[in-house]
């Protein structure tokens, strides 16, 4: 069986070097070196010992995702560009977990996830409470929180990585107003979050800015979060848009799910898209461009966001005195066939 040794003898490189490509850090490898490991590990059909390594240092090389629920394909999307950056940059790999948002069921998988020699670990939760956070970290668990912010009154634990969610939905809102619309409603769920507080705070900011009236329109779903019963509550939500009293001209959705959902229920109220109605959705996920009308979307930095995430993490493995920290990007309007200018009353 080939060892390191062998591998690196081969390529006429040290072993810290093969270390260096079998973990992934190649940044500032030259490519003739990396080739020369690359084709002496397949020529030897080397294979690490990953449980030796493992006894070695107490962690694996995979990262854990937590998601509230991979049924909204945006979360799909997010995990798949980690995905990309923790292998193609640092040469680990993803276990992904649905948490539904519960604290319980994320407790439950971080102390499973260190069970196994997990050690970093990206959540997607956007709760207040981060109470069960504190006894993994205390223990050497490093930590991010994606789509949510650090609490004032407290020292921060984890690092915080999000979208401008109040700077997007104000260029939603800016894009209707361009558009001549006067009275807009924003569709959100009930349950509470720091995206979707953040959200219905720049619909409102921007359209009180712009002198448009902002209406807005909430349902519940079965469960407190129910992220997989996003299109089926966009689609339940366009009678009370169309019933209501104020007669918005166009609708910014929480999410593309909710906008696509909400585009179905009004062709059922017999309405023409975006003849009667315009509607704007928040993410940019690719379904909507295969929508009727192609959706008009609030387009997520995505890239941006998965590498930020693995990156931090990695960092505050290898050098723990490294502080957490808070990141936030801007989002892009993506502009389709579902908007026009509002009907002639």
């Amino acid at each position: 069986m080939s060892t390191i040794t062998d591998v690196a003898k081969l390529a006429r490189v040290s072993t810290s070097t093969v270390s260096n490509v079998l973990n992934g850090r190649v940044d500032k490898m030259s490519r003739e070196t990396l080739g020369r490991v690359q084709q002496a590990v397949a020529e030897l059909g080397f294979q690490p010992n990953r449980t030796a390594r493992q006894l070695k240092t107490g962690q694996i090389e995979m990262l854990g995702l937590l998601v509230p629920s991979m049924g909204n394909p945006s979360y799909g999307l997010l995990a798949r560009e980690i995905e990309i950056v923790a292998r193609a940059r640092h040469g680990y790999r993803v276990i992904v977990a649905n948490t539904y948002r519960d604290p319980q069921q994320e407790r439950a998988f971080l102390e499973d996830m260190w069970s196994q020699g997990v050690r970093g670990v990206i959540v997607i939760s956007s709760l207040a409470d981060e109470a069960h956070f504190e006894d993994p970290v205390s223990r050497g668990l490093v930590a991010v929180s994606y789509d949510s912010h650090a609490r004032r009154d407290r020292q921060p634990i984890l690092d915080y990585v999000s979208a401008d969610n109040v700077a997007g939905a104000s260029l939603a809102v800016q894009h209707l107003a361009e558009q001549g619309h006067r009275t807009i409603a924003f569709l959100t769920p009930s349950g509470w979050t720091f995206s979707r507080a953040e959200k219905r705070e720049g619909f409102l900011q921007a359209a009180e800015k712009a002198g448009l009236k902002g209406v807005v329109i909430s349902g519940s779903t079965a469960s407190n979060y129910a992220d997989e019963e996003m299109a089926e509550l966009g689609q339940s939500l366009a009678t009370p848009l169309v019933q209501h009293a104020d007669r918005p001209t166009a609708a910014v959705a929480i999410n593309d799910m909710m906008a696509i959902g909400l585009m179905a229920g009004l062709r059922e109220q017999g309405l023409e898209l975006p003849r009667d109605m315009s509607v704007v959705g928040m993410d940019g996920i690719p379904l909507g461009a295969y929508t009727a009308p192609p959706l008009t979307t609030i387009r997520l930095p995505l890239p941006d966001l998965a590498r930020t995430m693995v990156d931090r993490i990695m960092l505050r493995l290898k050098e723990p005195s490294t502080a957490p920290d808070e990141f936030r990007f801007s989002s892009t309007l993506l502009q389709r066939q579902s908007v026009a200018p509002p009907p002639l009353r």
